[in-house]
């Protein structure tokens, strides 16, 4: 019988512990098939965040460091510099990236600093329990906005891509969707764009990446997928925001 799907050999054999739906674990597969089918499986080098993936590094076959909250990008930024040739990739959620971890964020990229990072974008704080999030939407109900995101106190979500995309050492800025398998497949696309671009040397690439939180959000797994869809991406919209990976080799 043909072999039509298996698991890369770039993730372990461990379960994971995320909540049933959460689409994590769709990501964890996308990264790793982008690895292992970029040939880097043995120079590439995972930054682990706290949050939902704090555990990131038992799941991935690459060698893997964990940082602080929020210090991902700047651990990165160190492992990459002390180890030019190997691949360095972060994986984070929009708290430890967008909330503790801005200053992290924003000044690495503007450095121009030759990482990937993964950030998945589910507009709530996961793991302590579903407090509103930097990303959170105007009037989403969370665990500390139980009568809706108010902007007027709150301010308004951080759009992440857009924001980045107007600093010059950003190469590769890409905002994807794993709610169904149209998205999924561009999605991975993108997740290989975005290693392309540390490989070729064109400096900060970031893939975002909208993900389901059915165990905050107080949904099933398909009624998340439907939320996302239906209220996240009008507020996120996918698409490319730069792309300097035709460009050449600086």
């Amino acid at each position: 019988m043909a072999i039509v799907f298996q698991k890369t050999k770039e993730l372990t054999d461990k379960p994971t512990h995320y909540c049933p739906g959460c689409t994590h674990g769709i990501i964890h597969r996308l990264v790793a098939e982008t690895i292992d089918e970029l040939g880097v499986g043995g120079k590439t080098i995972g930054i682990a965040p706290v949050g939902c993936a704090v555990m990131a590094y038992d799941y991935f076959s690459c060698d893997m460091v964990q940082a602080a909250h929020g210090r991902a990008p700047a651990v990165a930024t160190g492992v990459k510099r002390a180890r030019p040739d190997n691949v360095v990739f972060t994986y984070q959620g929009d708290g430890d990236l967008a909330a503790i971890g801005t200053a992290e964020t924003v000044h690495s990229a503007t450095r121009g600093e030759n990482i990937t990072i993964i950030f998945v974008n589910n507009a709530i704080y996961g793991m302590t329990g579903g407090q509103m999030a930097p990303t959170s939407l105007p009037g989403q109900v969370t665990q500390t906005t139980p009568y809706g995101r108010d902007v007027s106190y709150s301010g308004f979500p951080v759009r992440v891509c857009e924001m980045l995309s107007t600093l010059s050492g950003v190469a590769f800025a890409e905002r994807v969707a794993v709610n169904n398998p149209a998205n999924v497949r561009k999605a991975k696309a993108a997740i290989k764009k975005a290693f392309t671009a540390q490989i070729e040397k064109k400096g900060f690439s970031i893939v975002e990446i909208l993900s389901t939180c059915p165990t905050n959000w107080g949904l099933t797994p398909v009624n998340a997928l439907n939320w996302l869809e239906e209220n996240m991406i009008p507020y996120y919209p996918l698409g490319n925001f730069v792309d300097k990976t035709k460009e050449g080799v600086r």
